[in-house]
């Protein structure tokens, strides 16, 4: 595979993961599985929409799907996802916290 090709591949996962409402059901089901029932209650994304959200996440094979007598339980298919999640967090929140430093700094604000 070419570099261009695996830079296109990385794009379209990053855009998959770009979504907010994506990121939630991330986050719920970083610890555990869940049906979407569970997940509904969680969130608060609606039934529908949150299906929506679960076929993408299936298409890019974010999360697997499991049928456990009548429902269908949700995880994530590799605890790297959760690992990049929480990395990009790290560095959000690290800028976030420089940000505000500048900000206190040029308005010459203590804290």
């Amino acid at each position: 595979m070419e570099k261009k090709d695996f830079y296109c591949l990385h794009s379209e996962l990053c855009k998959t993961l770009s979504h907010p409402k994506r990121q939630e059901i991330l986050d719920c089901l970083r610890n555990q599985e869940l049906t979407v029932n569970e997940l509904v209650e969680k969130t608060g994304i609606s039934q529908a929409n949150l299906s929506q959200h679960l076929a993408i996440l299936r298409a890019q094979d974010i999360l697997t799907a499991q049928r456990k007598g009548k429902n269908v339980y949700y995880s994530i298919a590799n605890p790297k996802i959760v690992q990049a999640f929480d990395l990009i967090s790290e560095v959000l929140k690290e800028n976030l916290v420089q940000q505000n430093r500048t900000v206190r700094w040029a308005t010459g604000k203590k804290k």
